[in-house]
């Protein structure tokens, strides 16, 4: 299993539109095979910077997901609405409670 977190940090005024893409695209991702769970975090402290929480099967899963035309309209949408380049962390779980 690998968790991907992305941080994304919008111009403010692109907020709204960054709200529509990810509601038109979630279901789609969350369908996507591999994909076993994807979410919307809000930083506490700013109104424009977000973070994506998913967990996929393995490696493959994601690359599938990243190379797929879902993911190319979606991020092509995203990224136009940027204030700083987006960070991603993929991660492996060592440790559960």
């Amino acid at each position: 299993m690998i968790t991907r977190i992305v941080k994304l940090t919008f111009k403010q005024i692109h907020v709204n539109e960054f709200f529509e893409v990810f509601d038109n695209s979630k279901e789609k991702i969350r369908s996507f095979e591999g994909c076993n769970h994807l979410e919307l975090l809000e930083d506490k402290n700013s109104g424009n910077i977000f973070f994506t929480y998913s967990r996929w099967n393995d490696q493959k899963s994601l690359d599938n997901y990243r190379n797929s035309p879902l993911f190319r309209k979606t991020w092509t949408e995203t990224k136009k609405l940027f204030a700083e380049k987006a960070e991603a962390w993929s991660l492996d779980q060592i440790h559960k409670s």
